[in-house]
């Protein structure tokens, strides 16, 4: 009868959360497509969408503010599943991509990219190194995902050791970016200062179409595998008493998290804490089982960025602040906090 209960309680809690993600979800985006140098009203917003906006309005929400829009979207979505897998593969509630040096391996793999060649003050980004910048970040991750995997193996691989593995590993990572920025030029330095702090800037249609369909493949595979996912949370023995291959799963898992969060940071930079934020909120509203909370973190990061990306390109303007360090604003005391729980 109390199974009964609180499964009733938690099915009515799921669903009232997801009806004010999605809200606040709505309300973020009309928001994001009408606040800007030029302001448009929600309700010319919505019309624009049904083809009745004017010309300028047409093209300042579909060319201009849509694709950025959709491109957080899909960063938003990438870090925070990337997020509550790694949280359960290393069973650490601090893990996230841009902690443990994942992002910054995607990072420097398309900082080298976006650099090679560069001769102008402010390069535009070929088509061919568009193409190219997914894979270069997937490789860069999958690199520095080995060697923080790597130096953390010792007869298996302890969760409290690839933390501080990765953590290392993210240090030294930046280090050489920032050491690599001193060879660049003045305008080139700003450019990939401002790309590494987490930032949207010039997001296409191309970057959200390149990095989309990948994106929902592994999204697909991972929700596949939630229910492993909810057996590691329990320990190494108890899931290997259930019959898991800890180790097998575990570094499948790991590839999964690290593909997702090296096309995040492809198309929008380093963006910490992202990965930390979304799921946990997320776990404190649904719940840790994982086929409840990946959707319902998968609905709040998108939130956080587009807030965050709108108050970073419009509260400072003509000066546009990077999401990241807006993020990172919130991102940081929680952490903190998280510590200081520990």
């Amino acid at each position: 009868m109390d199974d009964t209960k609180g499964e009733y309680v938690m099915k009515k809690r799921v669903f009232i959360t997801s009806i004010v993600v999605s809200i606040l979800f709505v309300f973020t985006f009309l928001l994001a497509a009408s606040w800007g140098s030029y302001s448009i009203s929600f309700g010319d917003v919505i019309k624009t969408f049904f083809g009745q906006g004017s010309l300028l309005q047409r093209t300042t929400i579909w060319d201009i503010r849509l694709p950025r829009i959709c491109v957080a979207i899909v960063v938003g979505v990438c870090l925070s599943t990337a997020g509550c897998v790694l949280q359960s593969v290393t069973r650490n509630e601090l893990a996230e991509p841009g902690m443990i040096g994942i992002n910054a391996g995607a990072a420097v793999a398309v900082v080298l990219l976006i650099s090679y060649g560069s001769t102008s003050y402010y390069d535009t980004i070929g088509d061919v190194a568009l193409f190219v910048m997914p894979i270069a970040a997937i490789i860069g991750a999958l690199l520095s995902g080995f060697l923080i995997y790597f130096l953390s193996y010792k007869k298996g691989v302890s969760p409290t050791r690839l933390i501080l593995t990765g953590i290392g590993v993210n240090v030294g990572i930046n280090a050489f970016i920032s050491l690599y920025q001193l060879n660049m030029s003045k305008g080139d330095y700003n450019q990939v200062l401002t790309w590494t702090s987490g930032s949207l800037w010039g997001s296409s249609w191309k970057f959200f179409w390149l990095v989309t369909p990948l994106v929902v493949i592994f999204l697909l595979l991972i929700m596949w595998k939630s229910k492993i996912l909810d057996v590691l949370d329990l320990g190494d023995e108890i899931a290997t008493g259930l019959g898991v291959k800890v180790e097998k799963e575990r570094r499948v898992l790991f590839f999964y998290a690290i593909v997702l969060a090296a096309l995040a940071t492809s198309v929008a930079g380093n963006i910490a804490f992202l990965g930390l934020l979304g799921p946990h909120i997320a776990k404190r509203l649904v719940g840790p089982v994982h086929r409840r909370q990946i959707p319902v973190a998968a609905g709040i990061s998108p939130v956080i960025i587009i807030l965050a990306d709108s108050i970073s390109r419009n509260a400072f303007s003509p000066i546009e602040v990077p999401a990241g360090i807006m993020i990172a604003i919130v991102g940081v005391p929680y952490f903190i906090y998280l510590m200081l729980r520990e």
